[in-house]
């Protein structure tokens, strides 16, 4: 789209670039350039206003140190969207979207039975190789991916859809079985992404993703999920107040 107006001061001690800056992130804060909108390339910005490429760049790089602006190999300069701030409860990533007024989107990418692995056996209480329904999906807000989820479920526990899962969350499926959540086990984290994490979220190979584990029970103490996710850093936080003793 076309960058908002400028308005220099060539006389100002205030160098060019970070007036232009100033202007196009007073603009992005008002919202009229909102999250997601893509930014005319540096040749028709420097001339629309009349300045030299370098001085241009060095003003979008400027908000792209303060997280303002993204630049994408094959897409432009874009303006970040806003990102998921995501408090430590038992709830799923569907659930805080929808109640934040965001709207999920789902791609499944896998659901089958598996027989399961030691890590998931052991999370789940079960013997390794029982088999297991594994179900991988990837959940996009504004437009754009925002992360990879593995839930692992005892099978008969659920019955379920791909379809199902795309509009629906998987603690909304669970409460729609009957079965009641009640306390979980969960490890935050960080790691860099894989070369396939990082095709699927959007991402360049190696970039920090935040990393959550799960294991959530019923009201019988009985587990019922164990979930490994990896979320865009630049996207999402987790948050939670501490109570001092």
């Amino acid at each position: 789209m076309q960058g908002p107006t400028v308005t220099l001061d060539r006389g100002s001690p205030v160098p060019l670039y970070f007036q232009v800056a100033q202007q196009l992130e007073a603009a992005i804060r008002a919202g009229e350039l909102p999250p997601g909108a893509r930014l005319e390339n540096e040749l028709d910005l420097a001339a629309r206003y009349r300045l030299s490429r370098p001085t241009v760049r060095q003003a979008i790089q400027h908000l792209v140190d303060k997280g303002l602006l993204v630049r994408k190999r094959g897409v432009g300069t874009q303006v970040v969207q806003s990102q998921v701030r995501r408090p430590i409860e038992l709830s799923s990533l569907h659930d805080d979207l929808t109640s934040d007024g965001r709207e999920p989107r789902t791609q499944v990418l896998e659901l089958e039975t598996v027989p399961a692995d030691a890590e998931a056996a052991e999370q789940l209480g079960i013997a390794a190789g029982t088999d297991v329904l594994r179900i991988r999906r990837l959940r996009l807000t504004g437009g754009e991916p925002l992360a990879l989820m593995t839930n692992i479920v005892p099978l008969r526990l659920i019955d379920v859809t791909a379809a199902h899962l795309e509009a629906h969350g998987l603690y909304e499926t669970f409460r729609g079985a009957g079965v009641n959540l009640r306390i979980a086990h969960q490890t935050i984290g960080a790691r860099a992404a894989t070369a396939a994490e990082a095709r699927l979220l959007d991402e360049r190979r190696g970039t920090p993703l935040l990393t959550m584990t799960r294991t959530a029970f019923d009201d019988k103490g009985i587990a019922v999920e164990f979930g490994t996710h990896v979320y865009r850093a630049d996207r999402y936080s987790f948050s939670h107040t501490l109570v001092g003793k």
